[in-house]
């Protein structure tokens, strides 16, 4: 295809799309005749070496290092080159072009080792810079169509190596709108904001959020400096991050007493049952113990029982080992006394131990002196 037939500014015939030559005349009056547009750039996009691309303004020291940069790299290596380049030739014998836009791109298609790229031909030598005349994607208009590629099966890794992102910050834009009233979306929908401001939003109720919006954008200032201090200018009860005192869960004294009452009773009833129930149950305990106590005084029944069930026959004689309040207080103070006793015997011995070594003492001295 000859690029220099193509470069040559010409008349394109643009009809209306509405009233074409003959068609039957039935609606207002329009146009009949072909619209004479002039086009900006050729209909048509053509592959061309990178080599060949002169750039038309110089690209600052240190560009390759900013993030923006970077993402650039990130996406066309992901998805590739989405918005061709737009060049146009001065010269249609030579086959340099100069390039109008894209330069970052030229850069990292250089640096992924691609050669060549798609590229639109412009009629007119317009230098400025076409992507600051394009409509950018609001945040959350961004925040849908990640939605939309997600449903679509792309992964949120992929998304984040397109867009130069971590993942932390595609979860962001995802979850961008949870907790976000309708009203406050409707009036953030075609503005530019970080992720961080919807996260300062949660913490307040519906109302208050339609609030804190109206003010950042009559301001202009949709920033999360300014949603952080609207948010702490933001009564407590209009706040979905603040948690009520705890009520204090001391109880009247009039009450406590109803309740003490009520215990009292109810100690009183299970006393009476105890009292009525007192001397049927300890006949039936000593009749039982009576019982099991000649039954382990049986040495043939306790072996039989020793070899088969010895848990049983443990059973059985801490029962009959049972014996009562006052019958335990007894031995208690016999076993008290006996001690005692033992500990005066023991005294009394030492003490005749030391006298007769005293004496004996005594006695050798006394035949020394004899002597």
């Amino acid at each position: 295809m000859n690029l220099a037939t193509n470069t040559q500014a010409n008349i394109m015939p643009m009809y209306p799309g509405i009233d074409q030559p003959g068609d039957v005349d039935d609606g207002p009056n329009l146009p009949k005749a072909p619209l004479n547009t002039l086009l900006g750039f050729d209909l048509e996009t053509y592959q061309i070496p990178l080599d060949t691309l002169m750039p038309s303004k110089r690209i600052p020291d240190g560009v390759m290092s900013t993030r923006k940069y970077k993402q650039i790299v990130s996406s066309i290596h992901e998805i590739g080159l989405i918005e061709p380049l737009s060049v146009i030739q001065h010269d249609p014998a030579k086959s340099e072009f100069v390039l109008l836009d894209g330069h970052l791109r030229v850069l990292a298609l250089k640096d992924l080792g691609i050669h060549e790229a798609p590229c639109l031909i412009a009629k007119d030598d317009e230098t400025y810079t076409y992507n600051h005349r394009i409509n950018r994607l609001s945040t959350i208009q961004e925040h849908y169509m990640i939605r939309r590629a997600i449903d679509r099966g792309v992964s949120k890794e992929r998304l984040a190596r397109a867009f130069g992102v971590n993942l932390s910050s595609i979860n962001r834009r995802i979850n961008l709108l949870e907790g976000i009233c309708p009203d406050a979306i409707a009036r953030l929908q075609d503005k530019q904001f970080t992720p961080d401001v919807t996260r300062v939003l949660r913490n307040m109720k519906a109302a208050r959020q339609v609030e804190a919006v109206e003010l950042m954008i009559a301001s202009n200032t949709i920033t999360v400096a300014h949603a952080d201090a609207l948010l702490k200018a933001t009564p407590p009860e209009q706040r979905t991050d603040f948690k009520p005192a705890e009520k204090d869960n001391k109880k009247a004294p009039i009450e406590q007493i109803v309740m003490l009452e009520k215990e009292m009773s109810q100690v009183q009833t299970q006393y009476k049952d105890a009292e009525q129930n007192y001397g049927s149950d300890l006949l039936n305990l000593v009749v039982a113990k009576g019982y099991l106590t000649k039954l382990v005084g049986n040495e043939a029944v306790k072996s039989f029982i020793f070899r088969h069930e010895p848990e049983i026959l443990e059973q059985f004689e801490l029962v009959v080992n049972t014996v009562s309040m006052e019958e335990a207080v007894q031995q208690q103070q016999e076993l008290t006394g006996e001690i005692e006793d033992d500990l005066e015997g023991e005294t009394l011995l030492v003490d005749d131990a030391q006298d007769d070594h005293l004496g004996g003492a005594d006695l050798s001295e006394k035949e020394g002196e004899t002597r």
